[in-house]
């Protein structure tokens, strides 16, 4: 389910709770606004990502902010970097770009180029 944001903040709590309770579901943060992955191929995207960032940081979601990052480093993570498994399992290492990666190993690459980063797995 890929949908354009049209919702109020207010309104998002359905998918925080699908998206806490499916492994890899979190919230992405970019220059064009963020996009809350809730589910296989499920997510909601919008522009209101101030609101919604701190929202879902206290509701517990994973959350990484790319906005900081040089757009180059980000292009990069996208293109060459595995996706996120969201719902389904990971692929087998090595990762590659067209490889399914838990998100803590997609969190660390976005973190190590500058990326912030919250309510990730302690390991990571």
């Amino acid at each position: 389910m890929n949908k354009i944001d049209r919702t109020p903040a207010v309104d998002y709590d359905v998918y925080i709770v699908r998206a806490l309770a499916t492994e890899g579901g979190h919230l992405s943060i970019g220059r064009g606004g963020f996009s809350l992955h809730f589910g296989r191929c499920a997510h909601l995207s919008g522009h209101e990502y101030e609101t919604v960032k701190a929202s879902r940081i206290a509701a517990g979601l994973p959350v990484i902010d790319s906005r900081e990052v040089e757009s180059a480093a980000v292009a990069r993570l996208a293109i060459n970097g595995p996706m996120i498994a969201v719902g389904e399992p990971p692929s087998q290492p090595p990762y590659h770009a067209l490889a399914y990666a838990p998100l803590a190993v997609v969190a660390v690459a976005y973190r190590a180029a500058g990326a912030e980063a919250w309510n990730l797995h302690p390991a990571w």
